[in-house]
């Protein structure tokens, strides 16, 4: 059986666009090696069907020269093909083709497409293509010239960005810089232009892009600077101008300054880490000393992302990050303090007017700081002669203040060093802005998916069950995996594992409805290939309920949402289960053997209209069951095999409980905090025995009623729960009353004792399934359901393949 697989590592998805996109990776003999889920959508295959197997097979025309363009080992490749889709029609794509060598491995492709008729230039033509501009300037300048749309797409490159990515203008035009360059320069090169595009102003990225390409050695910074018409020059932004050249003599030192020091802030997601990086920059580059402060509304999450206007008094502040050339910050407040400083201090003033200020130590306003505030004495103590106050800004609101001073340097703060001091913390403001809404969305996130999964296990005698969940650590921020144990009527339980396409709150708002309706379908005992069929169509519907106007059904949440069920029974110790594009189950026998069970795979759901196939397998008693979804799998530091083979290894050692297998599964594959959601659920079987279980074949005549009876009230004996007689009597009697009047034979009675359930079963041949409902005063019948219903904890109705059960439980009492 072909495994599940999907394109592996941070490369195969760098150039993967939530809009559209679609990668796939092939090796160099042509074998598709990963199939990520938006070219499942497009083409409507599933990963079991296209892994392993020849790309020639999705091809629909011969791509002739251009193919062998690409075998003839050229970096990278663009052009349109003819893709035959799952149901036989041909679709007319533009691919996208890199070229990569794992180290000793042999090279593979990462091919990306984007459907037909995507925005591939500006309305107007933003890049004129004629004229002196056009046709003399642009295409011969020395440097790096590429013009993209506000949606971040070329429209236009000259012949050395051509030549640094080997691609024709042509070909690059509707593409996005990361992906025609799969990089994290290009991700950081993307950040910026949208800066640009907000109204941020001129962005400069180090190391961009150079001859050899991007992030290569001697890479390029590069500026980014916005375009508008030139009848309309103060208009927003209607494109982003790339342009790198060579670092010798092309900057003044303070630029070269701000691009190395902009590489260096921002590398991580700890907005902490980042403070201090900002002062690790600017000291001693630019300063003597340096404290970094944030609005303690924000800092603490308060609520306030940002403050554009300033309070009337005293402003609020926690000093973040100190620096100094002395090493010792003791004339400062120590990080992590918190500052209150008065409304006469140059500090409050920059975080009202939001304006970098530079003063000299015997200015007017330092001194009236200094009466005003006892913590402006350090300004005597360190001698300092320059002071300089820079705002904290982040997408136009004022996160804080940037606090310098100049002591041992003899010459003041200039306004060269503003312009510097205020680049700099501009970046480190988007990056501190940035992280602590992303922290917070991820502690909602995982605040939500938490409570929407189950909080204890329901009580059940059949299988012996542990669960792990444990959130994805990247920026992805929380998927939407999920599981859930369903006690079903006959002493079975359901086991379900899932997980919603996407990331963050939407997946996880997903995965709660998604999750109800299982829990909903499974209450009336759906087999499990009727069950995802039902899920099948909630999600196409809401699919079609998220998706606006504007908004492709593809793009709507739940679409591609996968899907594993399956029914325990512990009496028959059978194991019926369908899945929905999920992988597949892995069983270990009592001996210690590990296979997966082989399911068909099925469609994903919410792509309508496609069959699910139930299979039913018989497991020994102690047997166990692992149901996992990919993010077990996909760790950073190994492939789909290897990681499937640590898995089996892991699985064929004995362990006492299941809890023990699930700690030792996490601690095998997971070297890292996981890229994307674990959701984890083991379970060892139990066996009902023939001593719990009583059944009866009876005659269709109503005399048989008082057999029954008698049947069951001599089991009851034999079980020493004579107490329950009573009742068990009664609901014995109205079940297979109503079995003779209104089904069909054969009928068969059957009585389960569970721990401390009784339960009661009476089968017929008939599918019309029982209601209850109101006998008026003279009515002679009508009213035996009725009696079930208050008598037992629980009733209900399970249809079979043909007929159907009536149950009744009821709970026993203890001893």
């Amino acid at each position: 059986m072909a495994r599940p697989s999907s394109p592996s590592g941070e490369w195969a998805r760098a150039g993967a666009d939530p809009q559209g996109a679609c990668t796939a990776t092939v090796d160099e003999r042509g074998i598709v090696t990963g199939w990520s889920e938006g070219a499942g959508r497009l083409l409507g295959y599933g990963p079991a069907e296209v892994v392993g197997h020849p790309a020639a097979r999705l091809l629909a025309g011969d791509v002739g020269e251009r193919a062998r363009r690409v075998a003839a080992g050229r970096r990278g490749w663009s052009g349109t093909v003819l893709l035959r889709h799952r149901d036989g029609r041909r679709l007319q794509q533009r691919l996208l083709a890199h070229r990569r060598a794992a180290g000793d491995a042999a090279a593979e492709w990462l091919v990306m497409a984007r459907a037909a008729g995507g925005p591939t230039t500006m309305p107007g033509e933003v890049l004129p293509r004629g004229g002196v501009f056009g046709e003399w300037v642009l295409r011969q300048l020395p440097c790096i010239v590429g013009v993209f749309d506000p949606d971040l797409r070329l429209v236009g490159a000259n012949a050395v960005l051509e030549g640094a990515l080997s691609l024709s203008e042509e070909e690059m035009r509707g593409w996005r810089l990361a992906e025609l360059a799969p990089h994290p320069s290009s991700d950081r090169a993307e950040a910026a232009m949208r800066l640009v595009l907000e109204g941020g102003g001129v962005q400069h990225v180090a190391d961009l892009i150079g001859p050899g390409g991007v992030g290569t050695e001697g890479a390029w910074p590069a500026s980014l600077a916005p375009l508008a018409p030139l009848e309309a020059a103060d208009a927003p932004a209607r494109a982003v101008c790339l342009v790198a050249h060579p670092t010798a003599g092309a900057y003044p030192a303070r630029q070269r300054m701000l691009l190395q020091g902009q590489a260096r802030i921002g590398t991580t997601e700890d907005a902490e880490r980042t403070a201090q990086e900002l002062a690790e920059v600017v000291v001693p580059a630019v300063a003597d000393f340096v404290a970094v402060e944030v609005l303690e509304d924000f800092w603490h999450g308060g609520g306030a992302d940002a403050v554009r206007g300033g309070p009337a008094g005293r402003v609020r502040l926690s000093r973040v990050a100190v620096r100094s050339v002395l090493g010792d910050t003791g004339v400062l407040a120590t990080a992590g303090d918190s500052v209150r400083y008065p409304a006469a201090s140059p500090v409050t003033r920059c975080v009202t007017e939001g304006k970098a200020t530079v003063y000299a130590a015997d200015e007017p306003a330092i001194a009236r700081w200094a009466d005003a505030d006892p913590q402006a004495a350090w300004i005597g103590r360190a001698e300092v002669h320059s002071v300089m106050v820079v705002p904290l800004r982040a997408r136009g609101g004022i996160l804080g203040a940037v606090l310098l001073g100049r002591h041992r340097r003899r010459e003041p703060f200039d306004a060269d060093d503003m312009w510097l001091g205020e680049q700099l913390v501009g970046t480190a403001a988007e990056a501190i802005h940035g992280a602590r809404r992303r922290g917070r969305e991820h502690t909602t996130t995982v605040t939500l998916q938490r409570s929407l999964l189950p909080q204890t296990l329901s009580d059940q005698q059949a299988l012996d069950v542990a669960t792990r969940y444990l959130p994805a650590g990247g920026r992805a921020g929380v998927g939407g995996d999920w599981f859930d144990v369903i006690p079903l009527s006959g002493s079975r339980v359901a086991l379900v594992v899932g997980d919603v396409v996407g990331h963050g709150i939407r997946a996880s708002a997903t995965m709660g409805r998604v999750r109800t309706a299982v829990r909903t379908l499974a209450d009336v005992d759906m087999p499990p290939d009727e069950l995802l069929t039902h899920l099948d169509d909630l999600v196409v519907h809401l699919s079609a309920e998220e998706a606006g106007p504007q908004e492709a059904v593809q793009g709507a949440a739940g679409i591609g949402t996968t899907c594993l069920y399956a029914v325990y029974d512990p009496i028959s110790r059978h194991l019926t289960l369908a899945r929905a594009g999920h992988p597949p189950p892995a069983v270990v026998g009592p001996d210690g053997t590990v296979r997966f069970l082989d399911v068909p795979p099925g469609p994903p759901l919410g792509l309508g209209g496609l069959p699910f196939e139930t299979v039913e397998t018989e497991l020994a008693e102690g047997s166990l069951i692992a149901l996992y979804t990919d993010g077990l799998l996909e760790a950073r530091d190994h492939d789909i095999d290897e990681a499937l083979d640590k898995m089996f290894a892991t699985l064929a050692r004995p362990a006492s409980t299941p809890d023990a297998v699930c700690d030792r599964l996490l601690t095998a594959m997971l070297t890292h905090p996981p890229d994307d959601d674990v959701a984890l659920l083991v379970a060892r079987t139990r066996c009902l025995g023939a001593d719990r279980v009583a059944t009866w074949e009876l005659t269709f005549d109503p005399t048989v009623v008082a057999q029954a009876r008698r049947l069951a009230a001599d089991q009851l004996t034999t079980w020493n729960l004579e107490e329950a007689g009573f009742v068990t009597e009664l609901v014995v009697s109205e079940l297979v009353t109503n079995a003779l009047r209104y089904g069909r034979e054969p009928v068969r009675l059957r009585l389960i004792h569970e721990g401390p359930t009784l339960i009661c079963e009476v089968f017929d041949s008939s599918s019309t399934a029982p209601h209850l409902r109101r006998a008026r005063v003279f009515d002679e019948g009508g009213r035996g359901l009725l009696l079930v219903a208050q008598l037992a904890q629980r009733w209900g109705t399970r249809h079979e393949a043909t007929g159907k059960t009536v149950w009744a439980e009821q709970f026993l009492a203890p001893g």
